[in-house]
């Protein structure tokens, strides 16, 4: 399963915005994928991305499935927000 974040904005910066990307995932692409399935997430597209908008998505879903891979992560605020939840959430991807 991709999932492609620019869907949900290209500048995702707060937390009740990052749940409700996360609830909608929940709801339509998420819901009866097994744990063991593999998941990309990709951030083509995005230009601003926040680790208060990040934790309640990227670590939610490295929380609930084991295979997940990050994909397009060369933007400068996607990485610092990488090693900010990684430091922080222990985000183990």
């Amino acid at each position: 399963m991709k999932i492609e974040i620019a869907k949900y904005g290209d500048k995702l910066v707060s937390r009740p915005a990052g749940r409700e990307a996360y609830l909608a995932m929940e709801s339509y692409i998420l819901k009866d994928l097994p744990e063991d399935e593999p998941i990309e997430i990709d951030f083509s597209g995005v230009k601003a991305l926040t680790p208060s908008w990040a934790d309640e998505v990227v670590t939610k879903i490295a929380e609930r499935f084991k295979n997940v891979k990050l994909l397009n992560t060369e933007n400068m605020t996607v990485q610092a927000t990488l090693r900010t939840l990684r430091e922080y959430s222990d985000l183990k991807i």
